[in-house]
């Protein structure tokens, strides 16, 4: 553990993970070394991580966007755990100053209260009252779904991040990793870097196994990208 205020934190988190009860996994972050994984975690049956584990999409994200300069926590933000099962994320900053050295996130499982809920509601408008002649435009639907905040997804391994994250861009994309061209995978790898991927060790090798190519391809790709970002900054400025 590298700073001695997440001690205090892993206390914190086996309590509040009693308190709250098994519907709330708690669980800490370490962001003093470059694994920046699980230290401590509490009702882990809800995502199925176990200590060790990486940090999520959005986490990374926050990371490389600096987001957290700007606020000490995020709430209530859609969550997915690696059955699939949704969730509610909640992540606090935990700050040394300006340094940012920690998160301590609460992912709730309300599946439970929205099964009573559908229940109570179908006393009231049984299905078979349900008209079928709603019309809507799905099109517009499909839009709204992509331009929305992507959920937080939970895995175990490096692998399963940096996996999930290039399957998401290929499904985006229609293609399959056995026939991109050299550009296909350059807009991947620009799709990846502002997500935060890359701040992850080892994800390069995961990242270049999934796309098929040589880790020397990614880093040649990151290269670019990262010229192109400074560039454009430099003229925006």
């Amino acid at each position: 553990m590298g700073s001695a205020l997440l001690s205090y934190y892993v206390r914190l988190t086996e309590f509040l993970g009693r308190v709250l009860g098994p519907d709330y996994e708690v669980a800490l972050h370490d962001l003093t070394d470059n694994h920046c994984s699980i230290i401590a975690i509490a009702n882990n049956h809800v995502s199925g991580r176990e200590v060790g584990a990486p940090l999520t999409n959005v986490a990374l994200k926050v990371l490389k966007d600096k987001s957290y300069e700007q606020t000490d926590y995020m709430l209530h933000y859609p969550g997915v755990s690696a059955s699939g099962k949704s969730l509610r994320s909640s992540t606090l900053f935990i700050k040394d100053g300006e340094e940012l050295v920690g998160m301590l996130c609460i992912n709730f499982d309300d599946s439970h209260f929205r099964s009573v809920s559908e229940q109570i509601l179908q006393l009231c408008h049984p299905n078979s009252f349900v008209e079928t002649s709603f019309q809507f435009d799905e099109g517009r639907m499909n839009d709204i779904r992509q331009n929305s905040a992507a959920a937080e997804r939970f895995h175990n391994s490096i692998h399963g991040v940096a996996g999930d994250a290039v399957s998401r861009e290929l499904s985006q994309m229609g293609l399959t990793a056995d026939r991109l061209t050299a550009d296909e995978r350059l807009g991947i790898v620009a799709a990846l870097e502002p997500q935060g991927i890359f701040l992850l060790k080892g994800a390069v090798k995961e990242v270049a196994d999934t796309l098929q190519c040589s880790q020397a391809t990614i880093y040649r790709y990151l290269s670019q990208v990262r010229k192109d970002s400074s560039e454009s900054t430099e003229t925006d400025n």
